[in-house]
This record gives structure tokens, C-alpha cells and sequence, in this order.
């Protein structure tokens, strides 16, 4: 009996010590103070995003859980130039948007993509990384965004619905462009005849046929399975658009100068983890099923 009542006395403490532990020994969640949302038009495992959700967690991370930035994928919060805008009506906290988008916002960014303009990724982060690429993220100032680092979205080239040996097959045919000024006129400088669409609309514009055929990057063509409907791609490299992590200006100033110097530094820091995927992406690529070149 003896026996039996000194095993219950050191169960009941050993159950006692794992509730104390339970309740005082357990580390507190910090409760977020700030949470900022983070538009993204592209898919979960798509590089730009993954770049943003890298960023997430360094914020939180460096903030001590103060600071949360939730990243919305697939367009959730709308597509890209519905996103800018709600950025610079404070509607959102932060996007990743393309250089196109920006043209109407930022004149000056008209410069950094140009058809032709870099021969390859490390010429463009030259000038991205140098005194030109600050000038342009200094020259948002007064427009209610801050530009936070750039990414890379990669070369864009054309792909087709039909077989396209060279650019006199260009004439005539309806490609798919960005709303943007540059593209449109780069793809009638060519003999084609632009169309713009919201990038959620290309995979049904090429399979209904109301274009023959479009233009993006690799990481796009195989993200949003366009190879299904348009397997002729003609790798010209005609365009490298750079890309930006933006802030709303009335967001960040409202953060102390502390977090606005964390999340400047998490922001590069995913530039450079980014860039360096889409480099590493780039030289170990492989063919995409139904993809020619």
C-alpha cells in the first residue's frame, strides 16, 4: 500500500511540473503590433513570390514577431495594375509589380526597359545595383510609393499557338502584350498587331484563339502552363523588365525608424537571394513538355 500511494504522490508531481511548464515555461507568441498586406499576381512557387514570403519571414523574424507582412498569391487582392493602384490610394501595404505597370506613375522608369537594352542578367544588375538603379528608386518620391529593392523577372521572348521560324512570320499575327506603351509599339515595330490582356487572361486568349500568340519569361510560360496552348516558343530575348518591391509612403512613415530601416534591409536582402535563384534557374533549365525553341 505504501508502495502504491508514494507511485501516486510522483505522478501527481510529475503532472503538476508539466502544467507549471505548460504555463509559465512555454515561450510567449508575440502578438503581432503591425500587419502589412503583400499583393502578388504570380503563383505560390513562383520566384518573385518566393522572394516575397522570404521577406515575410525575415520581418518577422528581425522584428520579434512585431511586424507581420502576409503575402497574397494568384492575384488574390486583384491583378497588377489594380494592386498599384489600390498602393497608391493606400488600399494595400505593399506590392511586387513589373516596371510596365509603373509607366503612368514614374516616367523615369520608361529608360530601364527598353527593347534590346541588356544582353544578358549580369549587364542589367550592373545598372540595377549602380547609381542609375538608385536614381530611378530615388525618383518615386512624391508619387505615395517607396521603392523598397528590385527583382528580376527574367528575359521575355515570344511563344506561338503555330510554328515561327524568324521575324518575317510576325507580320500580321495577334500577340498578346502588357498594357503598356513600349510593348505595344515594340511588337508594331515588328509587324504584328498588339493586344492587350491581363496576364490571368492569356492561357484562354491563345486556347479560344483570340491571339496567336504571346510573350514572358520562362518562369512564366511553365508557371501558368501556356505550353499547353502555345507550344512554339521563340527564345529572341527581346526584353528584360526589371521589377520592384514597393511601400506605400503613408505605411512605412508610419512605422518607427527602427522597423522602416528592418524592412529596407529584409528587402534587399531578398533581392539578393532572389536574383541569384533566377540566375541559378536560368542555367539549369530544362524543356518543357510540348516547348520547342
Amino acid at each position: 500500500m505504501r508502495r502504491l500511494w508514494i507511485g501516486l504522490l510522483g505522478a501527481a508531481l510529475l503532472a503538476a511540473g508539466a502544467s507549471l511548464f505548460l504555463l509559465f515555461g512555454r515561450k510567449k507568441e508575440t502578438v503581432p503590433q503591425v500587419v502589412l498586406t503583400y499583393a502578388e499576381n504570380q503563383t505560390k512557387d513562383y520566384p518573385t513570390t518566393q522572394g516575397a514570403t522570404y521577406f515575410a519571414d525575415l520581418v518577422k523574424e528581425r522584428t520579434d514577431g512585431r511586424v507581420e507582412v502576409l503575402v497574397y498569391p494568384q492575384a488574390e487582392l486583384g491583378d497588377e495594375i489594380s494592386t498599384v493602384q489600390e498602393l497608391s490610394w493606400d488600399g494595400i501595404d505593399m506590392v511586387r509589380c513589373s516596371l510596365y505597370t509603373l509607366e503612368d506613375y514614374n516616367p523615369e522608369t520608361v529608360v530601364l526597359m527598353l527593347p534590346y537594352l541588356y544582353d544578358s542578367s549580369e549587364s542589367m544588375w550592373k545598372v540595377l545595383d549602380g547609381e542609375i538603379g538608385q536614381e530611378i528608386m530615388d525618383s518615386f518620391a512624391g508619387t505615395g510609393m517607396v521603392a523598397l529593392s528590385w527583382y528580376d523577372a527574367g528575359v521575355r521572348s515570344f511563344y506561338f499557338r503555330d510554328p515561327v521560324s524568324g521575324m518575317g512570320d510576325l507580320q500580321g499575327r495577334l500577340i498578346r502584350v502588357q498594357q503598356s506603351g513600349i510593348m505595344e509599339d515594340m511588337v508594331k515595330a515588328l509587324g504584328a498587331t498588339p493586344v492587350p490582356m491581363n496576364y490571368e487572361d492569356v492561357y484562354a486568349g491563345l486556347q479560344q484563339g483570340s491571339v496567336d500568340g504571346a510573350e514572358n519569361n520562362w518562369n512564366s510560360y511553365a508557371a501558368m502552363e501556356h505550353y499547353q496552348v502555345a507550344p512554339y516558343f521563340w527564345e529572341d530575348e527581346h526584353i528584360r523588365i526589371p521589377e520592384l518591391q514597393l511601400i506605400s509612403e503613408t505605411t512605412l512613415s508610419a512605422l518607427s525608424e527602427e522597423d522602416q530601416k528592418t524592412l529596407r534591409a529584409c528587402a534587399a536582402e531578398s533581392m539578393r537571394r532572389k536574383s541569384g535563384r533566377s540566375r541559378r534557374r536560368r542555367q539549369g533549365r530544362r524543356r518543357l513538355p510540348g516547348a520547342v525553341r
